[in-house]
C-alpha cells in the first residue's frame, strides 16, 4: 500500500518542471481530443478487473475538481483550515461512475476547472501560500494543491492513453 508521502512524490513526479497552471488549463481539452472518436464500448470497458475505465476516470476527474475547488476556497478563506480526505472508491460507487455519461462528466470537469482557474488567478499571490491541514498528507499550500492536481491530471491522461492503446491492439 502506498503511503501518503509516496503518493505525493509519485504524483508530483508526473509534473516535473512543467507549469502547473498550463497543465490545469489544457487537461480538459487534451482529454476531449484524446477520446474523440473512441467507441462507447472503448470508453466504458475496464482495462482489467478492479481498474477504472476511461469513463470512470473522467467522472473521477470531474468530482475531484469539486473537491479541490472547495479546498482552494477553504484555505483562501481561513489559513490553516482542516482538509478532509475523500475515499475515491466510495465516491465512484456512490456516483455510479461506471454508468456516468462521459460527455456530461467531461463538460462538468471543463466548467468547474475553468471556474477554479479563474478563482486561483484572482487570488493575491500571498494567498497562494495559505495552507490547509490535510488529515492524511499534512500541511498543503494552495499552490502545492494546484501542483498536485496538475500531476494528478497528467497521471490520468497517461492512463487514458494507455487504455486506448491497449484496446486498439486487443
Amino acid at each position: 500500500m502506498e503511503t501518503s508521502q509516496q503518493y505525493t512524490a509519485r504524483i508530483l513526479s508526473n509534473l516535473g518542471s512543467q507549469d502547473a497552471m498550463k497543465v490545469l488549463k489544457t487537461t480538459p481539452q487534451k482529454i476531449k481530443k484524446i477520446i474523440s472518436g473512441a467507441k462507447k464500448k472503448t470508453l466504458y470497458q475496464r482495462p482489467e478487473p478492479g481498474k477504472w475505465s476511461i469513463a470512470e476516470i473522467v467522472a473521477h476527474l470531474a468530482e475531484t475538481e469539486l473537491v479541490l475547488g472547495w479546498r482552494y476556497r477553504s484555505a483562501a478563506e481561513k489559513n490553516g483550515v482542516a482538509i478532509q480526505p475523500f475515499d475515491q472508491d466510495a465516491w465512484a460507487a456512490n456516483s455510479r461512475y461506471q454508468k456516468s455519461d462521459v460527455k456530461v462528466m467531461l463538460e462538468m470537469f471543463s466548467v468547474i476547472r475553468a471556474a477554479n482557474l479563474r478563482f486561483l488567478a484572482g487570488l493575491p499571490k500571498e494567498k497562494l501560500k495559505n495552507v490547509g491541514l490535510h488529515q492524511e498528507r499534512g500541511v498543503e499550500s494552495i499552490l502545492h494543491i494546484a501542483n498536485l492536481e496538475a500531476g494528478h491530471d497528467l497521471n490520468h491522461v497517461k492512463q487514458i492513453v494507455k487504455i486506448l492503446k491497449k484496446q486498439l491492439r486487443g
